[in-house]
């Protein structure tokens, strides 16, 4: 969804990073997409284009506001701008979406779009609706590397990571769908433009009243395997001048690679939710198999240093119920064992195993997370258990998965093996 060209993009591998070219796609039509660029980027790109330092600076400030703040895609309406250059804009550049191949709502109101990207590759992405709430998950990577044996994601390969335009573009399209850009009035200016009535404008530009209030880096994808691209994202997300959403209300989720951690908190600080699903290394080792990387030990001791956790902004542990597999009195107290020694400020979702083709795992029964849950809650610890949401139409926790890859239950048992033998 970038033009500007891709520098060689790390795939990372079980072990170790293996860097390889990304090759991005020229538009057809020459035109260069703005979606996902800064406000520094943006300026480069109109100076390249042709104009002046000050003319290149004033018209990237007006472009990131009707980009990021309007969800404006048409120069035509962008009514800052005299007519002739919103001309010259849309003859060089355009602002682009990504390319909806499926949108499906579930019976419970969940949405999922199967989106395209410019070079052919499938990716998804999940608006949950909840009463007091609504909250996007949006996709890191097209595939994933990590293989968690219970999530349907993992049976994937990775195909390459998403640019800052890709993912960004996923909160853009679900803005789109929701209808929830902030109109503001115009008026007319003294050149014949149209300039934009802020003090009409910021009231409504605020997450109450709106259905999408929340974001979380949950989709298809390891967060942290794409750390450059995730973090300019989400700046733009935070940007005030922009999609002005609150770090308080995005969440990164990561399978616990943990050099990272530090680093996302630094240098994009928002809240942490860590995969974990497992209290032993046997188990661990089975469910999220990075742990045989960075154990559990190694693991919490990076949570309790991450600067940003406190009793206010708590660390999620997200864990998955699956029977006789992790679901156990000892597995739950052993848990609170853990949370304590690092003295966490956390709390843990309890989220029942959402089952897909070709799995051998089952959901925990109601009762058993129920007495996971009391035991954990007994400790001091919070432990919602999460409603499923979206099961049929695959738009659960860990169902995720591109429609254009399906694979019989034999060649995800063989990839897999392959992944466990890389491990050694």
């Amino acid at each position: 969804m970038q033009s500007a060209a891709s520098p060689l993009m790390p795939i990372p591998g079980l072990i170790d990073p293996v860097p390889v070219p990304r090759a991005v796609t020229p538009r057809e039509d020459g035109r260069t997409d703005l979606m996902g660029l800064s406000r520094p980027q943006i300026k480069a790109v109109l100076e390249e284009a042709g104009l002046d330092v000050k003319a290149a600076k004033l018209r990237s400030k007006q472009l990131f506001h009707w980009l990021y703040h309007r969800g404006t895609t048409d120069f035509d309406v962008m009514t800052d701008l005299a007519k002739p250059m919103r001309g010259w804009m849309a003859d060089r550049f355009v602002v682009g979406r990504p390319q909806v191949v499926e949108a499906q709502v579930s019976t419970d109101g969940t949405r999922k779009w199967l989106l395209r990207s410019d070079d052919g590759q499938d990716y998804e992405m999940v608006f949950i609706p909840d009463a007091d709430r609504g909250t996007l998950c949006v996709s890191s990577q097209v595939g994933c590397t990590l293989n968690c044996s219970f999530c349907h994601t993992g049976t994937m390969r990775l195909v390459r990571n998403l640019t800052p335009g890709e993912i960004v573009g996923q909160v853009m399209l679900a803005r789109d769908a929701l209808g929830e850009w902030p109109k503001g009035n115009m008026a007319a200016s003294n050149d014949g433009a149209n300039d934009v009535d802020e003090d009409d404008d910021a009231p409504q530009y605020t997450p109450d009243g709106r259905m999408l209030t929340n974001i979380v880096m949950m989709g298809m994808g390891e967060p942290l395997y794409n750390f450059d691209h995730v973090r300019d994202a989400l700046k733009l997300v935070m940007d005030g001048d922009g999609l002005a959403l609150s770090k308080r209300r995005i969440t990164l989720s990561t399978s616990g690679v943990v050099p990272m951690m530090a680093r996302a908190a630094e240098e994009i600080g928002v809240n942490l939710a860590v995969s974990l699903h497992g209290v032993t290394k046997e188990v661990r080792d089975e469910l999220v198999p990075l742990n045989r990387k960075y154990g559990i030990e190694e693991l919490l001791q990076a949570c309790a240093d991450y600067p940003k956790a406190n009793n206010a902004r708590r660390i999620t542990f997200e864990y998955v119920m699956i029977r006789d597999k992790n679901d156990s009195d000892d597995d739950a107290r052993e848990l609170v064992r853990l949370i304590r020694k690092y003295k966490l400020p956390a709390k843990v979702n309890l989220i029942p195993f959402n089952p897909w083709p070709g799995t051998d795992y089952e959901c925990s029964t109601p009762e058993r997370i129920r007495a996971f849950s009391s035991i954990v809650f007994e400790g001091g610890i919070s432990a919602p258990v999460r409603t499923p949401r979206g099961r049929d139409i695959m738009a659960a926790c860990g169902q995720l998965k591109s429609a254009s890859e399906k694979k019989s239950k034999a060649e995800m048992k063989r990839l897999s093996e392959e992944k466990q033998a890389a491990l050694g």
